[in-house]
């Protein structure tokens, strides 16, 4: 089984709270990550689970030597977040007793919120990150995503089973986890946010061609956010004497599902495609974004840009810090390219500049720094 990043955080985690919440998407790899944890299993999405648990409730709800009992999907059975509140305030000290896996992140962080405040941790799991494969495995990861069934592990599963996998959220899953939209709008919709990648969020444009309204189609965007399918990243706003872009930029959290949806089934079909930039783009903030989640950084994501195109892809504050860092997909960054992050970085006093593109040798000065994304991922990583 391929290592992944959050096991070490997740393992600090059970050590100082009786419970842990793992969430991330449906199929990125939560339940097997669970299970080698070896405590008692239970999928709550599961009639004849529940019945074993409600059972099993006082042996299940002791501590348990051989690792946290798990429940799966745990906001399919809200029932159960009061009985957790129970045992864990019976023993408040004892720590690593309960990991709740969950999909969706709306319900559960209400009942969470509800039952469980201050009394469990919450870690995120994405789908693989190019840190955790074997090396060379960057551009397999771009195309196909990170999902484990969905073309990393077994390429020929790309893209039918994304395509798949869409249908069925869509059909059956985000209607029982609440969307109230029907089936058909939000197929349509996830289309219309493909085209959007990496675009500054037009809710009126939407809005008009779903014959929806605007704050409707703000709700969709949040639904969707919250089960982890997309990423919206907020504007930085500097006290500067110029004109700021106020809308958030949407991204496709894993670029397999977004090439699925604008059919670009291998790299050749990928690399000539107008929007190829974007996809790029996206790519590299997920993975910078999810190895730090990975890691514990709790460093908070922006991106740039005046009403003159003075723009930075990717403002990280971290530690007190402003990182700048601009994202191209060329294997010679120009001067310019340099230059104009430089002038961007300036007008909100960023600290560190990086610019990722695909170059082999990576070369700093400083606080500047040119390099691909594979070695601004190692300087992550030292630097954590």
């Amino acid at each position: 089984m391929l290592r992944r990043r959050l096991e070490t955080l997740l393992a600090e985690r059970l050590k100082r709270y009786p419970a842990v919440a793992l969430v991330g998407p449906r199929q990125c790899g939560k339940t097997t990550l669970a299970r080698s944890l070896a405590g008692p299993y239970y999928d709550l999405e599961k009639e004849g689970d529940r019945v074993r648990l409600d059972v099993e409730w006082e042996a299940a709800s002791a501590v348990v030597a051989t690792g946290p009992v798990v429940l799966d999907e745990a906001q399919s059975w809200p029932d159960v977040f009061p009985r957790l509140r129970a045992a864990i305030d019976a023993h408040r000290k004892r720590t690593g007793r309960f990991l709740l896996l969950g999909s969706v992140s709306p319900s559960l962080m209400r009942d969470v919120a509800e039952s469980l405040a201050g009394r469990l941790s919450i870690v995120e799991l994405t789908p693989f990150l190019t840190v955790e494969l074997p090396e060379g495995s960057t551009d397999d990861l771009w195309l196909r995503g990170g999902y484990p069934d969905g073309g990393i592990l077994e390429p020929a599963s790309f893209p039918q089973w994304q395509l798949d996998y869409l249908a069925l959220l869509t059909q059956r899953d985000l209607p029982n986890w609440g969307l109230p939209a029907k089936p058909q709008v939000t197929q349509r919709f996830i289309r219309i946010l493909a085209v959007a990648h990496g675009q500054l969020w037009n809710a009126s444009q939407i809005a008009s061609a779903l014959g929806l309204t605007y704050p409707t189609v703000n709700s969709y965007l949040d639904f969707l956010e919250g089960t982890f399918l997309l990423r919206r990243l907020p504007p930085y706003f500097a006290n500067i004497k110029k004109r700021l872009v106020k809308s958030p930029k949407v991204y496709w959290r894993d670029t397999g599902l977004l090439h699925a949806l604008q059919q670009a089934p291998t790299r050749d079909e990928l690399l000539v495609r107008p929007w190829v930039g974007q996809s790029w783009e996206g790519f590299v903030i997920e993975q910078i974004l999810g190895l730090l989640r990975a890691r514990g950084d709790a460093a908070e994501a922006y991106f740039f840009r005046t009403s003159d195109q003075k723009e930075i892809d990717l403002v990280l504050e971290r530690r007190g810090e402003l990182w700048a860092i601009e994202i191209k997909l060329t294997s010679a960054p120009s001067l310019e390219d340099l230059e104009r992050l430089e002038a961007a970085a300036d007008l909100i006093g960023a600290r560190r500049r990086v610019l990722i593109s695909r170059v082999l040798e990576p070369s700093e000065h400083g606080q500047r720094l040119s390099c691909s994304l594979e070695h601004f991922l190692a300087v992550l990583e030292r630097s954590a």
